[in-house]
């Protein structure tokens, strides 16, 4: 598959031919969703919380006799049938990360690009580089480039010119090649990668 390289001014500076195995597999949003669940589930903090009777302050005296009061049997103002009291199988904190095979994560990664490429959506620029770290001159050059919703992805590290220039321009991400995941690639409009961007996905999933 062969796709044209850009320059931020939007002109034509060659060709590259990407991999099929990698650019032009079919569509399988059973193994996208699977992935994208994943990922979620790997960022989701955990961290809520609720009190169990170990938690709950008060006394742990039996609140009246066991029997002939006329009143049900109680062992303790701590649980859960009283106000302020303990929470029965409630949240806890945890992690809700699983593990994902690595063969599943590599399709999704391949199916996600792929689908970018069928889209139209995919565009290869010859690098991502400032001379200045300057919000107004990337501006002009996205909108010339009709990019309103995009994920950039460069080589091993991102330049820190256009690093600072971007951040400021909303919709617009840029992450160097190890940050490229499905996630971030599906809710982008358009996926930007640079030739160096491209050598190394390609060497990372060949």
């Amino acid at each position: 598959m062969k796709i044209a390289i850009l320059d931020w001014d939007n002109k034509q500076q060659g060709e590259v031919e990407l991999k099929a195995s990698i650019f032009e597999l079919p569509m399988r949003k059973d193994i996208l969703q699977r992935v994208v669940e994943w990922q979620r589930a790997k960022r989701q903090a955990g961290t809520h919380k609720t009190k169990e009777i170990g938690d709950i302050s008060g006394t742990t005296k039996k609140p009246f006799k066991q029997k002939g009061t006329g009143n049900a049997r109680q062992g303790s103002l701590r649980s859960p049938q009283f106000r302020k009291g303990a929470t029965i199988f409630g949240p806890v904190v945890r992690s809700h990360a699983y593990d994902l095979p690595k063969k599943i994560r590599a399709l999704g990664l391949k199916t996600a690009l792929s689908a970018k490429a069928a889209e139209g959506n995919l565009i290869i620029v010859k690098d991502a580089a400032l001379s200045s770290p300057k919000t107004s001159d990337i501006t002009k050059k996205l909108n010339g480039l009709s990019l309103k919703s995009a994920l950039v992805i460069d080589g091993e590290v991102v330049n820190d010119n256009f690093a600072k220039a971007i951040r400021n321009v909303k919709f617009i991400d840029v992450l160097p090649t190890m940050g490229l995941n499905v996630y971030d690639v599906l809710r982008h409009e358009k996926l930007v990668l640079t030739e160096a961007a491209v050598k190394k996905i390609e060497e990372r999933l060949s």
